[in-house]
């Protein structure tokens, strides 16, 4: 069990070949379950590795990186597949994607440092800079098409839909350049933690490159083995008789599973603002990315996207936004502010499954 973070993303590429060779139905189901979430937990840790050696606020930008590659690809993979039926998927994934980091990842963060440690602080500067671009992100990519007038209600035009993808890599290249070169240090702990992962020494060159090796193959086992559970994931929806929509959020969910699980084991460390630093960085490169990329596959491939949100999820979206400007105002976090945040993240879930 110590190289357990060797042979599992192995063994998974395995289960993933076989899946792809043969049918994922039956016991190759069975067996792609447990096989994707060793994937997803040999990333996280190969992910920390990585971190631990180039250092914050580097370490939270591969993470994030990582977790939009896996996305994407499963999006674009979606899309090319399901045609016509798959032109919401991109904008309920995204959509689920934000309201999941900043209600469900950021109240549990919250929630277990509150109760472990009363009180924690982290840098505003940082983190308010996050928030804004995450707006504004979230605004002309969402929000804006449902009012646009050029074309029907929800799409954009192929030169607004260019607009929107050009707009959106180029402000997640400036807040990625702010965060990793001219003011890194807003987005540094305040204060070290008492945390053997703070202290302990970083790992040398060639286990750093193993690492980001493995990282790679567990990626791409988690993209495929998801791919290959997709359809039982949309029959077990349609069996619920759940909207179709449950479906990005099942995909946001599993996609953010190693953010959300990294993001908690620092917030109980009392790291809160590398937990403020995943989720959203998280965020913005779930926009910052995503768009442009299923917005150059929809204009080159002449694929149907429909981006506009409908009206309850605008307005549980502005919500959302409003909650997080005002409890994160201060920098410092306690229960009470955890709790708010899973309120509302229970109504986007619950809301979701009764519209």
């Amino acid at each position: 069990m110590r190289h357990w973070s060797t042979w599992v993303p192995l063994v998974a590429a395995l289960v993933l070949g076989a899946a792809l060779v043969g049918s994922a139905a039956g016991w190759l189901t069975v067996v792609c379950v447990p096989a994707l979430i060793g994937a997803v937990i040999a990333a996280v840790h190969h992910a920390e590795v990585v971190a631990h050696r180039v250092g914050e606020p580097f370490g939270t930008l591969v993470l994030a990186v990582a977790i939009t590659v896996i996305e994407v690809a499963l999006i674009l993979s979606m899309m090319l597949a399901g045609g016509p039926d798959k032109a919401t998927l991109p904008r309920d994934t995204i959509y689920s994607a934000v309201m999941i980091i900043c209600t469900g990842v950021v109240g549990l963060c919250l929630l277990v440092g509150g109760l472990h440690h009363h009180e924690q602080n982290f840098r505003l500067d940082g983190s308010n800079s996050a928030l804004a671009a995450l707006v504004a992100l979230a605004g002309l990519s969402l929000m804006m098409p449902s009012f646009t007038t050029s074309a029907a209600a929800g799409l954009y035009t192929v030169s607004q839909l260019v607009f929107v993808g050009l707009s959106s890599v180029a402000l997640w290249l400036v807040f990625v350049f702010v965060q990793t070169v001219r003011h890194r240090d807003y987005f540094l702990p305040p204060s070290q933690a008492s945390d053997e992962a703070v202290h302990a020494h970083p790992p040398g060159n060639a286990q750093a490159w193993a690492s980001f090796a493995l990282l790679l193959v567990s990626l791409v086992s988690v993209v495929g083995l998801a791919k290959q559970l997709s359809p039982s994931i949309e029959a077990g929806v349609a069996a619920l008789g759940a909207p179709k929509a449950v479906i990005g959020i099942a995909i946001a969910l599993l996609v953010l599973l190693p953010e959300t699980w990294a993001a908690v084991r620092a917030a109980r460390a009392n790291r809160l603002q590398t937990s403020m630093n995943l989720a959203l960085g998280s965020a913005l490169a779930s926009i910052g990315l995503t768009i442009p990329a299923v917005v150059l596959a929809s204009v080159l491939l002449n694929l149907p996207l429909e981006l506009g949100l409908a009206s309850k999820d605008l307005v549980l979206l502005v919500l959302t936004f409003m909650v997080s400007t005002l409890t994160l105002a201060t920098g410092r976090t306690n229960v009470m502010l955890g709790a708010v945040h899973l309120v509302m993240f229970a109504a986007f879930l619950f809301l979701s499954l009764v519209p």
